[in-house]
């Protein structure tokens, strides 16, 4: 897990865009520029942490190099294959992609799974490939002005990369972060930055300085059936089998690894697999002294009895009064998630002991877990997303205030993001899966994941978002993953018998803030209206009556 930088302009200052995300690789970073593009990168050593494993990394002629943030599952059996037509020289997941994309070009990400932003510069063809996860677990930036073009693994490392640049605040991706709490893909806080969309590769033509082509790699193929057609016993038995696997495979690290365990099925899951594969697994958890927010006490019964050694802390409000300040700096653009604090938290945690963590992020989604799911099924079929989004929440009236004050049109479609991934044919459960993988899981979870547990140097990843994993979720129908109505439930059915009953069938009480910590904010019209006031001061002043942009330290 890395950091990864580049750009058009040799001018730029890619040492100051590198320094600005060096917590994402605290163990070295290298710059080099070639006759066409700046790659620069700094690395967190997981696979091979010897200095030839290092990137960016060269093809044996010189000709192909590579900057990729991230980790490849399974890639031993790729490189057996390739093994019978190049020497490698490492045995990083780097040099099997490169080779890859030697023996099979532009579509060798066909061929692997992981979690990624990957960037290829072919000097053969002048040329910048980019590749970006199948789920959205990594980020990536890019800016492109109609000429220039850069990237990076975080938007403050563009910022200080092209500080000759001008950047203007995009006051729509405002105004689409207080109805989504998160600023929706393509979009980024800045007009001519954006962000590369999961499942989507993108080339760049060094010499036209012109974006060729931007297509997804991959589609899910999603069950619109809902009977049972397959056997519980037979989809329990497989399912079981390919977490067992996909696990195995995540555990394949070269430091030491543990789990993030929140008291909730999914991560208990995870933790349960990890401990058959790893005896000595390290868990690690985050609780609340606020009795009605606390689950920790569930993630301890459970460690007890699985064996497994536990390491908890409980957050105080104090803990977030000394963090409040630190979301821009995590973030760098508006984002409402108030449990990215805890999350923060137990990835400090984490760090003390190990590099890597598996998390049970992404079960809700594959295996739909999410209790609003019922209460949008009583509205009926065929429902549209308007009427759906009144369950997710409501942004109130403050967004028509901004409306005005930002200048936006009264035919913008706030709904547009939620729209593009709304299928009403669907049916109901399938739908808001569907739905929640595309929109909510990237923009949502994964973002605060990966920025908070970076933030410390720490490595995040989500067995249940493999692709074979995604994959088989949405293979069946809505009877069978829902076994007797229950949600999530073939999940319980494959391990019922080594979870808890009160962690299986219990109400899960989430993740996000106890509410007394953010009482001030809640006193505005839009909680995310006082977030945005609270967190982004250092980004944003009022100037006659306009929220305008400050000049960034």
């Amino acid at each position: 897990m890395c950091g990864i930088l580049g750009g058009t302009e040799r001018n730029w200052n890619y040492e100051a865009g590198l320094k600005n995300i060096l917590h994402r690789g605290p163990d070295g970073n290298q710059i080099k520029k070639y006759s066409s593009v700046c790659l620069a990168f700094c690395r967190l050593a997981i696979q091979d942490l010897s200095q030839a494993a290092m990137q960016p990394m060269s093809s044996a002629d010189d000709k192909v190099h590579i900057v990729f943030n991230g980790e490849i599952y399974g890639y031993q059996e790729l490189k057996k294959q390739l093994s019978q037509k190049y020497d490698f020289r490492t045995t990083s997941d780097t040099e099997v992609i490169l080779n890859a994309y030697l023996e099979f070009g532009q579509d060798f990400v066909k061929r692997i799974d992981g979690i990624f932003a990957i960037v290829i510069y072919d000097e053969r063809i002048q040329k910048l490939l980019v590749y970006r996860d199948r789920i959205g677990v990594k980020p990536f930036y890019y800016y492109y002005d109609g000429n220039d073009f850069a990237f990076a693994s975080e938007l403050k490392a563009l910022e200080k990369t092209i500080n000759d640049r001008k950047l203007s605040v995009d006051f729509t991706a405002l105004y689409d972060y207080l109805f989504y709490q998160y600023i929706p893909e393509p979009k980024s806080l800045y007009k001519n930055v954006y962000k590369l969309r999961p499942a989507t590769m993108m080339i760049f033509n060094l010499s036209t300085h012109r974006i060729e082509e931007i297509k997804r790699y991959w589609r899910l193929h999603v069950n619109a059936t809902i009977g049972r057609k397959r056997k519980r016993e037979d989809i329990t038995e497989e399912l079981r089998f390919l977490l067992n696997k996909t696990i195995k495979e995540q555990m394949i690290s070269d430091v030491p690894l543990g789990v993030f365990l929140s008291g909730g099925i999914d991560s208990s899951i995870v933790s349960y697999e990890s401990k058959k594969l790893k005896p000595d697994i390290q868990a690690f958890s985050i609780g609340f002294e606020e009795a009605e927010r606390d689950e920790s006490f569930l993630a301890q019964k459970f460690c007890r009895e699985n064996y497994i050694d536990l390491l908890c802390k409980r957050m105080k409000s104090s803990d977030f009064c000394a963090l409040k300040g630190c979301m821009a700096l995590w973030y760098d653009e508006p984002f409402g998630d108030d449990s990215a604090f805890p999350t923060y938290l137990v990835s400090k945690l984490a760090r003390g002991k190990c590099t890597v963590v598996l998390t049970g992020d992404g079960g809700d989604e594959v295996f739909g877990g999410y209790g609003r799911y019922k209460s949008i099924q009583l509205l009926g079929d065929r429902v549209p997303v308007e009427e759906v989004w009144k369950k997710y929440g409501s942004s109130g009236n403050t967004t028509e205030l901004l409306r005005k004050r930002w200048k936006i049109l009264k035919s913008y479609d706030p709904y547009w993001h939620f729209r593009k991934y709304y299928v009403e044919d669907l049916p109901t459960y399938t739908r808001m899966r569907y739905l929640d993988l595309k929109t909510y899981l990237p923009e949502d979870v994964l973002t605060k994941v990966d920025r908070a547990s970076m933030a410390v140097s720490l490595e995040a990843r989500v067995p249940f978002l493999a692709q074979r994993i995604v994959e088989f979720g949405f293979s069946l129908s809505q009877e069978e993953y829902l076994s007797d109505g229950e949600l999530k439930g073939c999940l319980k059915d494959a391990y019922k018998e080594v979870i808890p009953q009160e962690i299986m069938f219990g109400i899960k009480k989430g993740f996000g803030l106890p509410s007394n910590y953010l009482w001030k904010e809640k006193k505005e019209d839009n909680m995310y209206i006082g977030l945005l006031k609270t967190q982004w001061n250092d980004l944003f002043m009022m100037k006659n009556g306009t929220m305008c942009l400050r000049k960034r330290s």
